[in-house]
């Protein structure tokens, strides 16, 4: 398939899956989020980018809708903190599924230190999480390495690109 980064190294991918703000688990329930924005601006990116016709949506809850299968890639930007492991490893299950043998999760998060306090806008983040979502938090290395290994993902590693920001994990089929 064809592969590459655009010049600020966002990864394009023959087949991939972008997991976004689509919906947030209540007490049992699924209750639609603030998606529709996010995926015309996705959508728009692609159109630029020359990616219109291989770009599509799936409607749906994030945790319901059937996704397919052979993905090279998933992408989960700023999606897991969300929710708690349970709920979280609940996705990463279904998102494994859906990814091709070689493939790959590619997630996005504020990532603390084990001590929990650094880097700041992490820990700091921690505490939005606290105060804005039912059950959700940041978590450490080690706490996203176990939820994505019980999802059945095989191994996970840390990347940071930079002192402050979000840190990137990668994680194999």
């Amino acid at each position: 398939g064809d592969r590459g980064c655009d010049d600020r190294g966002v990864l394009f991918t023959e087949r991939a899956i972008f997991a976004g703000m689509g919906v947030k688990p209540g007490d049992g329930d699924t209750r639609p989020g603030d998606a529709e924005p996010h995926s015309e601006v996705a959508r728009d990116n692609a159109i630029t980018r020359g990616l219109g016709n291989r770009f599509q949506t799936i409607a749906g809850s994030a945790f319901e809708v059937d996704f397919g299968s052979g993905y090279h890639l998933v992408l989960l930007p700023n999606f897991l903190h969300h929710f708690d492991p349970p709920t979280a490893e609940r996705f990463l299950t279904r998102a494994r599924a859906a990814l091709a043998p070689g493939g790959r999760a590619v997630t996005v998060e504020f990532v603390p230190d084990e001590g929990r306090v650094t880097p700041v806008p992490a820990a700091m983040f921690a505490l939005v999480m606290l105060c804005t979502t039912a059950a959700g938090d940041t978590y450490t290395f080690a706490e996203l390495d176990a939820m994505f290994r019980r999802a059945g993902f095989s191994a996970s590693v840390l990347c940071t690109p930079g002192p402050a920001g979000p840190q990137i994990v990668i994680s194999e089929r």
